[in-house]
């Protein structure tokens, strides 16, 4: 269980401490910092990746406290192995719990994927068999992580190629079942929802409808490469170096329609183009959250429909 933490208030707090409210954000790129400096309101918050800096100071730092002053953030972890069978690295989870308190991002979110086995560390979000082994497994390391950060945390959803016959729950079912045992949110992201339905031939929408969207706190939007397997069949590859699909934009409508805007990140991390494309596309998102405003109020906000920080227990 979480323990008691004390938050920063708005008078001890290192940065200002808005909230997006339903904006449209994107990547954080170092090669952006002037672009997005000279004009910070043209982007309702940006993500920065933990990995990115677990140093303890450097340029690195001061870059992204310049930014911290200016934007809210979101911190996105990709390698905390979650689903892995081995226990989670203290040393990583220390450092990851310091970013959370250096910066006070308004999100922390990693992925339902493992990373590393045996001290070895694999350069991929590695797919899980959804059994009742693994749920308590992901169980077991999602508590401690908001244990060590004080916080709920935003899990999210896979982009897979492979499936597995031991499964025994489907995946929808499985999230819905990590939020009721550790009270963390989702993180919805609907690039990886087209990917697997395509990969797996299932459909987007109808794994959207079984989507417990009452727990998402974050959407993600991103490209994907189109390949074709060794069969021909379609294959596509979650590789964040492209706008974002025509049919995951209608998906992510459909979602908003329903929900009510959620703040929502654009991310690019592979062939980063200009400063001006990217904004296009968290712009493109923007629109779309403006023009389901006011609807749903409420309704779909994650990790603030399930524990709050100042309710956390021993």
């Amino acid at each position: 269980m979480l323990r008691e933490v004390k938050l920063p208030s708005a008078d001890d707090s290192r940065f200002p401490a808005f909230h997006p409210a339903g904006r449209a954000g994107a990547s954080f790129k170092p090669q952006h910092f002037d672009a997005i400096t000279a004009e910070p309101a043209s982007v309702g918050f940006l993500e920065i990746h933990a990995e990115n800096y677990m140093g303890a100071g450097g340029p690195p730092h001061a870059v992204l406290t310049e930014i911290r002053k200016l934007l809210p953030v979101s911190l996105h972890g990709v390698c905390m192995s979650i689903g892995g069978r081995d226990p989670l690295d203290p040393e990583h989870l220390s450092r990851f719990a310091s970013l959370v308190g250096r910066y006070e991002p308004f999100k922390v979110s990693e992925h339902l994927a493992w990373s590393t086995h045996d001290d070895v560390f694999f350069n991929d979000l590695l797919p899980l068999p959804y059994t009742d082994e693994t749920l308590a497994r992901v169980c077991e390391h999602i508590d401690q992580v908001q244990e060590a950060i004080g916080r709920p945390m935003l899990l999210e959803n896979p982009s897979t190629y492979v499936l597995f016959s031991e499964s025994n729950w489907k995946e929808t079912d499985f999230l819905r079942e990590i939020v009721k045992r550790t009270g963390c949110g989702l993180l919805l992201d609907i690039n990886n929802v087209f990917v697997s339905a395509t990969n797996h031939g299932f459909s987007a929408t109808e794994y959207l409808a079984e989507f417990p969207l009452e727990h998402v706190g974050e959407i993600h939007l991103a490209g994907h490469d189109e390949q074709k397997d060794d069969e021909g069949a379609p294959l596509l590859i979650d590789s964040h170096d492209r706008p974002v699909a025509d049919p995951v934009w209608s998906l992510y409508e459909t979602v908003i329609e329903q929900c009510g805007p959620i703040d929502t990140l654009v991310e690019w991390d592979s062939d980063v183009p200009d400063w001006p494309i990217l904004r296009s596309e968290a712009i493109a998102a923007e629109r779309i959250l403006d023009r389901h405003r006011g609807r749903n109020r409420g309704r779909n906000r994650g990790h603030r429909a399930s524990v709050k920080p100042h309710e956390l227990q021993s």
